[in-house]
């Protein structure tokens, strides 16, 4: 009994209880998903540990850097937590900006029939011709290997001038130009992209591609670059980085 009431008595014990009921009551108070009690009260001070720095580290410094490592300690823990939000959201009020954000949590989990049906769905009316909504459904459609109307609507969106031109529209082209077979006209468009579209995707895309048409000397130096930019980043922003540059390697083995 004295050693029993020795550990209910140790400070340390104390702490770590204190911490975990504090966590607790941020959970509830916050309206946090309750996978978090579970974590919290399961796992003790580990569980308190990742809930610091998962939720309440990243809302005290609200910092772009500090929002990205909550978001990526999010998806690894809860990786369909966007995508249940974004349907309890277009279940309760189905407005097009609640559809395009299922749509996009959609494509993000690989469901990109179902985000293809999304876009096109919510593209009715005033907005028809949406830009955001026509690229999504374009890029939906490039993942289902639907090239040709991938590239009507990119025709259509591209009639709209530089809304319709951005960097993000031109890789989709890119890819479905190279989809339908016109890897030559696919050149241009990957490579415009590459020099202008923030993050690695363009890039590693377009060294893809030159190690797909058999110019491996260029894809691997694309891809030598790929790495040295890379060597400058660190925590969740390299890991990012690492999926596309994973993507570009993949075609040159």
């Amino acid at each position: 009994m004295g050693l029993i009431l020795g550990a209910i008595f140790n400070p340390y014990f104390l702490f770590g209880l204190g911490l975990s009921i504090a966590c607790c009551f941020h959970i509830v108070r916050t309206g946090q998903n309750s996978f978090w009690l579970w974590i919290v009260l399961m796992f003790s001070g580990l569980g308190v540990l990742v809930y610091f720095f998962v939720i309440i580290l990243p809302s005290l410094f609200e910092g772009p850097t500090a929002r990205k490592l909550g978001a990526t300690a999010r998806e690894t823990l809860d990786p369909h937590r966007d995508y249940r939000e974004a349907l309890k959201a277009v279940e309760d009020s189905p407005t097009v900006a609640n559809r395009m954000r299922l749509a996009a949590a959609a494509a993000a989990q690989g469901r990109h029939e179902e985000a293809e049906t999304l876009y096109r769905e919510a593209a009715q009316g005033v907005h028809a011709e949406d830009p955001s909504l026509q690229l999504g459904r374009a890029k939906a459609l490039v993942e289902l290997g639907r090239f040709d109307e991938a590239l009507e609507v990119l025709r259509k969106l591209a009639l709209q001038g530089e809304e319709g031109q951005t960097p993000q529209a031109v890789l989709a082209t890119a890819r479905a130009l190279y989809g339908v077979g016109r890897p030559t006209d696919a050149e241009a468009q990957f490579k415009w992209a590459s020099e202008r579209m923030p993050g690695f995707e363009a890039m590693a895309r377009y060294t893809a591609f030159l190690a797909e048409t058999g110019r491996l000397a260029e894809a691997k130096a694309n891809l030598e670059e790929i790495d040295r930019r890379m060597a400058r980043l660190s925590g969740p922003f390299r890991r990012e980085a690492s999926q596309w540059r994973d993507l570009a390697a993949a075609r040159l083995r």
